[in-house]
């Protein structure tokens, strides 16, 4: 992480915009169910809003002292911090009712990781399960920030084929100020549909 994101990443501000701005649009009428896991959730900017919603939330994130400062953040709560990586979780399939990911992918080093990260995310969850997500549009001014870091950004118009590619179904990808994504994992007893909204 560089210096930029050491900054902006761990601020108050930044939490309260994904908070108020993001979160409760991507999972608007979204029934997250009682199990959850988040995936990259660095400094927990989304961890407490979601662990509210949920009975029991499990974090996974790459860095170890990140992991660290969430476990001690959240000890004694309905939150579980593992340090891991998310292209190979250590759970069993279908083990969660909803995945999340929030502003987190275009930090994975490569189209064929993020694919990976996505592909666990639809292992792991129940069938008829949810992945809800964020992510920051590509951009020069993102490309500045991220100098020195990792920053692969994914491309919308790419990415709902991305889904439906890895199996995911009845998905929604919104365009806006950031990328908010829905994906369902088949329940095997319905159609599939796509949906895409602008604002």
């Amino acid at each position: 992480m560089n210096l930029n994101h050491a900054r902006v990443c761990t601020s108050p501000e930044w939490a309260e915009q994904l908070q108020t701005l993001v979160l409760p649009k991507v999972t608007a009428g979204v029934e997250l169910g009682p199990a959850m896991l988040e995936v990259g959730p660095g400094p927990g900017a989304a961890t407490d809003w979601l662990r509210r919603r949920v009975e029991r939330l499990v974090a996974v994130e790459y860095e170890q002292a990140a992991a660290e400062a969430l476990a001690a953040r959240y000890a004694g709560t309905n939150v579980e911090v593992l340090h891991g990586d998310a292209t190979a979780l250590p759970f069993a399939d279908a083990a969660f009712d909803a995945v999340g990911c929030f502003t987190m992918l275009h930090h994975v080093p490569t189209p064929a990781l993020q694919n990976r990260l996505l592909a666990e995310a639809l292992r792991v969850l129940r069938p008829g399960g949810v992945l809800v997500g964020s992510d920051s549009l590509p951009g020069d001014a993102l490309h500045h920030f991220h100098e020195g870091d990792t920053y692969n950004p994914v491309e919308p118009s790419a990415f709902l084929a991305r889904l439906q590619t890895l199996g995911f179904e009845q998905l929604t990808i919104g365009v806006g100020r950031v990328l908010t994504f829905v994906a369902h994992k088949p329940s095997g007893d319905h159609e599939g549909s796509v949906g895409a909204d602008a604002d």
